[in-house]
């Protein structure tokens, strides 16, 4: 009986609460590489853009942020998957919105749709690229107007800079790896495995 009880305790700590940060200094890294990832962008985008013009930042970078900062061990979070999602939603985005631009209701379900089938059958599922393929759809008239440019500028820019930003701060303390990879320390395989359990 107290087996049984444990073992539901563990399921429903599971289920309800999983913690994805392991160690408590982790919250100190995750702050410092989501900061430096958006703050550079929107400062690169504040010194070559007008403030009218500030296409540089979209809405999906923070999600991103998230997971590559946040989440690093997530499968969603790894390069190929940050790279790979965001490309491929943005140019499925324009694409649909170019063939369908008078049907919002038809170009935005279709265009998140698509990228999430793409991005699966392609390995590189990240969930803020469904956010990407949308804000091509629905964004300002100045991101319609950029057309393929979109996908250039401001997504695979923008890209490059959280991915560079999370192979540097990831990469600092010990205990996080970005690309995620099993740890060679004894210590923090053990500690990795108890907290799996």
């Amino acid at each position: 009986m107290k087996a049984k009880i444990k073992r539901n305790f563990r399921v429903a700590r599971y289920v309800i609460y999983r913690e994805t940060i392991i160690n408590k200094s982790d919250i100190f890294w995750t702050f410092l590489g989501a900061f430096i990832g958006i703050g550079l962008i929107g400062f690169i985008s504040s010194q070559y853009l007008n403030v009218n013009d500030s296409l540089f930042l979209i809405g999906s970078f923070g999600a991103t942020a998230v997971l590559v900062y946040g989440a690093t061990n997530s499968p969603l979070a790894q390069p190929r998957n940050l790279v790979g999602g965001h490309l491929i939603s943005a140019f499925v985005g324009v694409s649909i919105y170019k063939l369908c631009p008078d049907m919002l209701w038809l170009s935005s379900g279709l265009s998140v749709a698509l990228s999430i089938v793409l991005m699966q059958i392609t390995k590189t599922l990240h969930p803020p690229g469904g956010a990407t393929a949308l804000i091509a759809n629905i964004g300002s008239e100045k991101i319609k107007s950029l057309g393929f440019m979109y996908v250039i500028s401001p997504v695979l820019c923008g890209v490059i800079i959280l991915l560079v930003v999370a192979l540097i701060f990831n990469n600092i303390p010990d205990n996080r790896f970005y690309p995620y990879k099993k740890p060679k320390n004894k210590f923090l395989q053990k500690l990795l495995k108890r907290y799996e359990d």
